[in-house]
């Protein structure tokens, strides 16, 4: 694989971009191979990632003056300069498209925003008693993953459930080994205890066989054989150990009754399916392992209305397999453009063979029915949400005069505890809710400012946000700048957040503040604008209970933020410098004194009186925080 520019000279790309005559110049220098192409505006942007069987051919397409849908000349005009990769295959290319895509977030592709891995069920192998847990991550450790899960709910509850009827151990290495005496999960019948001996070693490897094959998809062959012992166990009149395996089945039949749908005829598939509305699209994921429902989980991607499923869905399926191993099977509601290629790709990325199919009739096609109206369902909830959104957005530009619906809403709040550890949060919200990938903290690093110095960091925060924004995106293109900015706070903070922005020549960003009302109660807030104007609106406002949600949630934010950074300090004190005082003498401490600094201001009779702590210890840490001891 290799990389190089092909880029025109700066005279025939000329002030103004004309995009074709980019592409025709860079032509002359483009290879016949197999590669990846990357369209840049003219501030070095990715517009557009693509790949290709021959780059010169793929990419002369874009010089023709016909045949192409208005995204893609908008594509082209905006194009600046090409860069391009080649590789020895198309599948090659194939897998390094996706990839960038995924990276670079190119405006004219399509882009699948949820990328959230996947959790499993993993039994550890690396131990002598093998162990059962939730795991999300690389898979990287000698163990057994069973998965993926739709989400950590269900995960969780088949865990759960599984340890009810496969009572293996689910705690660390530590814990194991500092066992004496059998604890809860023993108690109530989820662990054989095997850390105090209550159970033989062939036996507990008997139990990890049994959820193995369960987990595998032989549960009718485990619920047999369970059905088998505790028949057995009643007819020698064993009937703890007979009602034992009777709990243990009904666990088994509680998680298959979870799953929903049960299959006969897929053992390991995906299923996914694509449903389009009103120019957006839901495309629904269904995870089968072991002929059990996974669960499932629902994709919006973005891209332009006019494109079809057909392309959608390859992009979708170079993206959602770039970081994870696709299964055996994958079952589509639409077909695939170059099918056998992405197949071909996905199962070199896999390491083993990946089928794509579309099924038409059977089983098969009645589970992509299931998920394509699932789908639908999805998406349509997701409009109603959206139009709701939408409503709200729209009476707050009426309420604080704004010229339109702000896509994007910025709340800024403080956290503290008499100054220490402050914290400043900003949450966004926008048509689609919140947008909690836009959150920011920032911790304040101010070491003039006066505890409990609210406005003081107000400004520290509001500078370093917009001073940052202006510097990235200075012509306001990238979609970061707020259409409101909202204040946790009355006329001061307003007045604080007003002045900051003028001196940064921002003076055009609307913003407000939101005070709570007489004896902090909600309902009665108070609203400050800009202009000077304070206003309250109607206690049951749907515009109203939205700025409260997004106050709420600042608050949220800020104060967990605070609590993390407060628990990293006390992780991490003054403490840990002093000779010999260790992590039971530093929590003694901190629990006698409450805080590093009043031990430091401790007389040496005061520290005398910690439990473990000596008087030549006193002394060792008296002296340590003064020269004089």
């Amino acid at each position: 694989m290799s990389e190089d520019p092909a880029t025109p000279d700066d005279a025939e790309a000329g002030a103004t971009v004309d995009g074709r005559a980019v592409i025709q110049a860079a032509l002359k220098t483009m290879p016949g191979v197999p590669g990846v192409y990357r369209m840049l505006n003219r501030r070095g942007e990715v517009l557009y990632v693509g790949k290709a069987r021959n780059l010169k051919r793929r990419v002369g397409s874009y010089a023709n003056r016909t045949g192409h849908t208005n995204r893609i000349l908008n594509m082209i005009s905006a194009t600046a300069s090409i860069e391009i990769v080649t590789t020895h295959t198309e599948v090659e290319a194939l897998l390094l498209e996706s990839n960038l895509i995924k990276r670079l977030k190119p405006r004219f592709n399509v882009l699948l925003r949820d990328d959230k891995s996947f959790p499993y069920i993993m039994i550890r192998r690396d131990h002598e008693w093998a162990q059962i847990a939730k795991h999300r991550g690389a898979r990287d450790r000698d163990a057994e993953f069973f998965g993926p899960f739709a989400s950590a709910g269900a995960v969780n509850r088949t865990l759960s459930a599984l340890q009810r009827a496969f009572p293996l151990r689910s705690c660390s290495d530590s814990v194991f080994e500092s066992r004496t005496r059998p604890c809860l999960q023993y108690q109530i019948k989820r662990c054989a205890a095997p850390c105090v001996g209550r159970i033989e070693r062939d036996d507990y490897e008997e139990i990890v066989h049994q959820a193995r094959d369960f987990l595998t998809g032989k549960s009718h062959e485990i619920q047999q054989r369970l059905a088998s012992l505790m028949t057995t166990s009643a007819d020698s009149r064993d009937y703890e150990t007979a009602a034992m395996y009777r709990d243990r089945i009904k666990s088994l039949a509680h998680i298959q009754a979870h799953q929903g749908i049960n299959v006969q005829t897929v053992d390991e598939a995906d299923v996914i399916a694509l449903h389009q509305e009103g120019g957006q699209t839901c495309v629904q994921v269904f995870f089968f392992r072991g002929g059990q429902n996974f669960g499932s989980r629902a994709y919006y991607p973005s891209h332009a209305q006019s494109l079809e499923p057909p392309e959608i869905m390859t992009a979708f399926l170079g993206q959602f397999y770039d970081s994870r191993p696709a299964p055996k099977l994958i079952l589509t509601s639409h077909e695939c453009e170059q099918r056998n290629l992405v197949a071909e790709a996905l199962s070199v990325r896999a390491g083993h063979s990946v089928k794509i199919s579309r099924p038409q009739r059977g089983e098969k096609a009645d589970l992509v029915r299931h998920a394509r109206d699932n789908a639908g369902d999805a998406l349509r909830r997701r409009m109603a949400e959206s139009a709701t959104q939408r409503a709200l957005l729209e009476g707050i530009a009426d309420t604080f005069g704004l010229e339109g619906p702000p896509e994007r809403i910025e709340v800024y709040d403080n956290s503290h505890v008499s100054g220490t550890h402050a914290v400043g949060a900003m949450i966004v919200s926008g048509p689609e809710g919140f947008m909690k990938n836009q959150y920011r903290k920032f911790n304040i690093r101010n070491e003039d400012l006066a505890p409990g110095d609210d406005y003081g960091m107000m400004v520290e925060v509001l500078t370093r946000r917009f001073k940052r924004l202006l510097k990235e995106d200075e012509d306001r293109s990238s979609g970061m700048w707020p259409g409101l900015v909202l204040i946790d706070g009355g006329r001061g903070q307003l007045n604080v957040a007003k002045g900051v922005l003028e001196d940064l020549g921002l003076s055009n960003v609307p913003v407000a503040g939101i005070a709570k009302g007489p004896d902090r109660n909600a309902g009665r807030e108070r609203l400050f604008l800009a202009d000077g104007r304070e206003m309250r609106l109607e206690p049951r406002d749907p515009v109203l209970y939205f700025l409260q949600r997004m106050r709420d949630e600042a608050h949220r934010f800020a104060i967990g933020s605070h609590r993390a950074r407060r628990s990293k300090a006390i992780g991490t004190s003054p403490l840990d410098e002093i000779p010999g005082i260790g992590a039971a003498r530093k929590r003694a401490l901190l629990h006698h004194f409450g805080s590093a600094g009043e031990v430091k201001r401790a007389g040496l009779a005061d520290l005398e009186k910690v439990e473990g702590i000596s008087h030549n210890v006193a002394k060792v840490i008296y002296g340590f925080f003064h020269d004089d001891a």
